[in-house]
């Protein structure tokens, strides 16, 4: 019976042949080793890799209604396009009113500049013909003045002749009648000059109401700035209450509703722009020695691992990831677990049909030198 178990010896050729089977595979396994070594002496892998883009929380600015929301999730935005309207009209109505005020302002000062103009004619012209009564009226009482002197130089030679008998009681008379009329007369020009001046007075008074007007229309001016400027702040208000896409881009998530009320800051959508994508990958502190900017990428990606895709290293970090932990990893103890620290790098990469999502999950081999 044990004699019917054993198995016959192996031939020649079996044994043969299985030689031949194990060198080959011990030669397989060390080419694959050779080229495995290879690629890691000449490259820098890291699996802890994901696309990457600048993810853009578009919030609103004011207070208000929802009352238009034509966006959903996954819908692609150009720049500028309408991502909701919040309810305007009290906005508008404001803006109606301050360009009502505006214009009101304008007849005021269209008003005013009609008193400047018509006041500087009046007081200008008034002015000169008061100036040339006065000049006038001088002149006439230096004239009654030389004539009072002269009359009176005649009374008191006069006097002096009918002392001594040389002249006649009539004469002197004469010569008193023209010097008491003489100095009436420049009594009156006396009294005409003075009212001369006080009308010239009176007509640079006038001057000072030019002046009064002047600065009310400059008030008024200011006051046409001031409300045009309230115009342009509501305009913008208005245009705020209107929020557009910053860029192009699609949608990732809404977090408002039609009708809902929201308030400054709330988000509204959150978006990205697919054609801007990179790759943030982390690379043990220990082969970051071995990368340069320009580094040529292999990059696999989990969700289409049939297709490859290429990059360059643009940017090398400064910072180990641990130190924007929340939790310091410093311990003044001692008592500690070495562990490796990673130091993020960016790499590009070109989009491809809009395939290249942020977030996913990806592989990259970093050629080094």
């Amino acid at each position: 019976m044990a004699q019917q178990d054993e198995q016959p010896p192996p031939t020649p050729r079996y044994a043969l042949l299985k030689q031949i089977v194990l060198w080959c595979t011990a030669i397989a396994l060390s080419i694959v080793g050779a080229f495995w070594v290879q690629q890691r002496a000449a490259h820098v892998y890291s699996d802890d890799a994901r696309i990457a883009a600048h993810m853009i929380e578009v919030s609103a600015k004011i207070a208000g209604q929802v009352i238009a929301f034509p966006v959903r999730e996954g819908d692609s935005l150009n720049t500028s396009d309408v991502i909701a309207q919040i309810d305007d009209r009290e906005a508008r109505l404001v803006l109606d009113e301050l360009n009502a005020q505006l214009m009101g302002r304008q007849s005021v000062y269209e008003k005013v500049e009609a008193q400047v103009e018509r006041v500087d004619l009046q007081t200008g012209g008034h002015m000169q013909a008061k100036l040339s009564q006065l000049l006038a009226v001088q002149a006439e009482l230096a004239s009654a003045k030389a004539d009072l002197e002269f009359r009176q130089a005649e009374w008191e030679r006069s006097e002096s002749l009918l002392k001594r008998k040389i002249i006649s009681r009539q004469s002197w008379e004469n010569t008193r009648n023209a010097r008491q009329r003489a100095e009436q007369q420049f009594q009156r020009v006396e009294a005409g000059v003075a009212s001369a001046e006080a009308a010239v007075v009176e007509a640079e008074a006038d001057q000072t109401e030019l002046a009064v007007l002047a600065k009310e229309l400059r008030a008024q001016i200011f006051d046409k700035q001031r409300i045009a400027a309230q115009i342009t702040r509501q305009e913008i208000v208005i245009e705020n209450l209107r929020i557009r896409a910053p860029s192009a881009g699609i949608v990732d998530q809404v977090y408002a509703d039609l009708g809902e009320y929201v308030v400054p800051g709330q988000r509204l959508i959150l978006m990205h722009n697919p054609a801007k994508v990179w790759i943030k990958a982390n690379i043990k502190e220990t082969e970051v020695r071995h990368l340069r900017k320009g580094n040529r990428v292999g990059i696999s990606v989990d969700a289409y691992p049939d297709m490859d895709f290429y990059g360059q290293v643009t940017r090398i970090g400064n910072t180990a990831t641990s130190q924007f932990s929340l939790l310091p990893s410093a311990n003044p103890s001692g008592n500690f677990t070495k562990v490796t620290q990673r130091i993020p790098i960016e790499i590009s990469i070109e989009q491809s049909g809009n395939l290249l999502r942020p977030g996913m999950m990806v592989e990259v081999a970093i050629e080094i030198d």
